[in-house]
């Protein structure tokens, strides 16, 4: 084995995770609390980490006039089959503004017209430039004095006496093993990717819609934790502009443009609503019934809309520019070709993650979490996320008011996780590498669990084959072999998204309904049933038995 330095730290609080909720928590705690000390672990750089990595064109949670928090509740109910936990929605909806003031005194330019006035690109939607959000709330954040701790992988909780007190993490240049003791830690994370087969091969597999560095390490050491889970049934899979995977509702809400088929009809009129699945689920459809592939129609756009149109896509995926230059392609002549992404486990689109509390705390002691790391209330997108942020944090300060850190290690159980993230080091007889194992994974979960290539939909022997394959999978993670730092890293991860996939796997099982068209879609249950599923699916997982238990949870109406 080689030898690390383990580093011993105490803090006040612990944010695991670097991306906009983990800034804003960091950047919030130090407001109420000075005082504090505030440590992020982010295994990137909290300048370009998260899902805002690359950047943002429009601000998709914001209440304009006429708007209230309950009607930004009624919104995500209908987008949601009405099935959302409504008293975490009203939460987040009663501070969308205020987060938004927050991001724009921070430094994000907003676009306003001559009245002064956000300029309004959909319903609740608000155009920025938006390219630099995260460097913007990255320097917020340092200048906050929070400690930040970069190019760090956390990689198990810190549990004592059933209470979450910390995490060991692993540097990215494998010299040091940390041990970080906390009052109170809060998991923002974020969802998973990469656990489906991606829309692209080879070296363009990590072109994709959701961050390809968001590997559900947040979600998988709460799982192992024994923290309870909601909702991994209903996965996201976006709608995005073919090949470079791109926003489409920077088309459709900038442009005002409709979804047509290769007949040039507007097909959306013959499905019974337009939310963000049917819109998915139509374009599936009609590529199924020969009607492919289908477009964002931008062939009346004028020079001035295709100018601005551009400008919105250098904030945060100037990839569809190089292809329409290199293809030499005039949109104002050719409509736009879309497609559904691959799924995605993700609470701030869908609704799966950590099952919280109205202060946002998890079933775990000592552990809160905030952000797309969180289920129950999807559609919150980034100002969602940040309200979660301070509702946790202002939380969290209350709880560690009690709390005392212990400062007591227990030497067996670092060694055991030193040992654990660094097996493929010392694994003789290993064979396979890490990126082996991820490919075989989105294989298993494509073909069986209603991936791409399967139009999303499932079944239940599908489902159990999946079931039989991801455990046979434990025994080639056991075979890994590598010998370079990013190797120890893919390893984890790829440990992490099989776990969260076996999570995933039992939620679609038990749900014997389609609540969600694509997301949630079983052609052996192809009717929404409100009788027998109007309820919420969770889960808790047993390392030991490597068995997962689910759990049903009433819904609870607010509004």
């Amino acid at each position: 084995m080689i030898k690390l330095e383990i580093i011993k730290i105490f803090t006040d609080i612990l944010i695991i995770g670097g991306g906009t909720s983990g800034c804003q928590s960091a950047i919030h705690a130090k407001e109420l609390n000075p005082e504090l000390d505030v440590l992020i672990v982010e295994k990137a750089a909290i300048k370009r980490s998260g899902c805002l990595a690359a950047g943002v064109n429009a601000i998709n949670a914001y209440l304009p006039h006429g708007e209230t928090p309950e009607s930004y509740v009624e919104y995500v109910k209908k987008e949601s089959h009405g099935l959302i936990r409504e008293d975490l929605t009203l939460s987040i909806g009663k501070k969308l503004n205020n987060m938004t003031k927050k991001l724009e005194d921070y430094g994000l330019v907003f676009l306003k017209d001559e009245d002064g006035r956000y300029v309004i690109r959909g319903e609740r939607s608000i155009k920025i430039n938006g390219e630099n959000i995260k460097p913007i709330l990255a320097e917020k954040t340092r200048k906050s004095g929070a400690e930040i701790l970069n190019k760090t992988i956390a990689t198990d909780y810190i549990v004592e006496n059933g209470k979450v007190a910390g995490t060991y993490g692993l540097s990215l240049d494998m010299d040091k093993f940390y041990v970080i003791k906390s009052k109170v830690v809060i998991c923002t994370t974020g969802g998973a990717s990469g656990i489906y087969k991606p829309n692209n091969p080879t070296e363009a597999r990590h072109k994709m819609w959701y961050s390809p560095f968001n590997t559900g390490d947040g979600l998988a050491m709460g799982i192992r934790a024994g923290a309870e889970m909601t909702s991994f049934e209903m996965r996201f899979i976006a709608l995005r502009t073919k090949d470079t995977i791109s926003p489409t509702g920077t088309i459709a809400q900038g442009l005002k443009v409709g979804q047509i088929n290769s007949l040039g009809e507007d097909y959306m009129k013959n499905y019974e609503n337009r939310s963000t699945p049917m819109r998915l689920y139509a374009s599936i459809i009609e590529n199924l019934e020969g009607r492919g592939p289908c477009f964002l129609d931008t062939r009346k756009a004028t020079k001035e809309q295709i100018e601005e149109l551009k400008k919105a896509y250098l904030n945060m995926s100037p990839s569809i520019l190089l292809k329409w230059h290199d293809e030499n392609t005039d949109i104002s002549k050719e409509p736009v070709e879309i497609c559904g992404s691959e799924p995605y486990i993700v609470g701030g689109h869908g609704q799966a993650g950590y099952w919280i509390d109205y202060d946002r705390s998890t079933s775990l002691k000592g552990l809160y979490a905030a952000g797309d790391v969180c289920g129950g209330s999807p559609k919150k997108y980034v100002t969602g996320c940040m309200a979660e942020s301070d509702i946790a944090v202002e939380s969290a300060i209350e709880y560690i008011k009690k709390v005392k850190i212990s400062d007591d290690f227990d030497h067996e159980k670092i060694d055991s996780e030193m040992k654990r993230v660094l097996h493929p080091l010392n694994n003789k007889e290993g064979k396979f590498s890490p990126q082996e194992i991820e490919e075989k994974l989105q294989k298993i979960m494509d073909e069986y669990a209603g991936g791409i290539s399967e139009k999303y939909r499932m079944n239940e022997e599908k489902l159990l084959k999946a079931k039989k394959l991801l455990k046979n999978l434990d025994k080639d993670l056991k075979n890994i072999k590598t010998e370079t730092s990013l190797g120890i890293f893919k390893y984890n991860e790829v440990i992490n998204r099989t776990l969260v996939a076996k999570v995933l796997v039992e939620h679609l099982l038990y749900r014997k309904e389609t609540r969600w068209k694509c997301y949630q879609e079983r052609s052996d249950y192809p009717d929404l049933d409100n009788k027998n599923w109007f309820k919420f699916i969770n889960s808790l997982y047993d390392k030991n038995k490597d068995n997962v238990k689910i759990i049903e949870r009433d819904f609870r109406k607010v509004i």
